[in-house]
């Protein structure tokens, strides 16, 4: 048992940095390219309406809703949200934003394979990721107090932390096939340039470090959870 110190903590440290950097670099890059007009001049909202359309998708409608960053395509609902920065702006940011949440669209409506199974995996890993580390706290307790149930209850918190860890897996293919389709459909509809579409890449291309750091932490926190139980055995 740890007193004091906890040794196992070393190992979140790398993935901690990174999700810092993984923030600072979306950040930058958001911060460059939403001050860089783009040559066509067409509105966040406009390129996704025209990406829709271009693929069958004419009845998917786009509101605007507050915030920034906060754009998102719910599956569920089949809409299409454009945040506040995003909706009138003709950024390169803003069209990039705009053709990678049109690219989730895109991926419903091919029936996309790795979208279907994050969206079946929402309910429970919402579920799950508030409970899974509290459980695994009171498995560990209870295997400290010599109470043998205390393992099954870990074992229960490790499964389910397990599948929050599967959900991040899962999300990096939709995330970097939303942004490949979106950088697509710029070039096929000559939304951008070619050095736009360079920026435009750059802007996807942090967001998506975002992913590969929340999956980071994810792991790099499953095994620390093991270490801390192999430790009390």
């Amino acid at each position: 048992m740890f007193y004091g110190f906890d040794p196992t903590f070393i190992v979140l440290i790398p993935a901690i940095l990174f999700t810092v950097y993984a923030q600072r670099k979306v950040q930058s890059a958001y911060a460059t390219y939403s001050r860089v007009p783009t040559k066509r001049q067409i509105p966040g909202s406009q390129v996704a309406r025209m990406i829709l359309d271009n693929n069958g998708m004419g009845h998917v409608p786009i509101e605007m809703i507050s915030g920034q960053l906060t754009d998102n395509y719910d599956p569920t609902k089949d809409e299409m949200h454009i945040s506040e920065g995003t909706y009138n702006s003709s950024s390169i940011a803003s069209v990039a934003i705009a053709a990678h949440e049109s690219g989730h669209a895109m991926q419903d409506g091919a029936n996309y394979g790795f979208l279907k199974l994050r969206i079946s995996m929402v309910p429970f890993v919402n579920m799950v990721s508030a409970i899974s580390l509290p459980v695994i706290m009171v498995g560990i307790a209870m295997v400290a107090a010599g109470q043998a149930v205390g393992g099954t209850i870990f074992n229960v918190g490790v499964l389910m932390f397990a599948v929050v860890v599967l959900f991040h897996t899962v999300t990096l293919p939709v995330e970097f096939d939303a942004s490949k389709r979106a950088l697509e459909q710029l070039v096929a509809l000559n939304i951008v340039d070619e050095t736009e579409v360079k920026g435009a890449q750059k802007v996807l291309s942090a967001a998506a470090m975002t992913y590969v750091a929340a999956l980071a932490v994810s792991l790099v926190t499953f095994i620390r959870i093991l270490m801390i139980r192999g430790s009390r055995n």
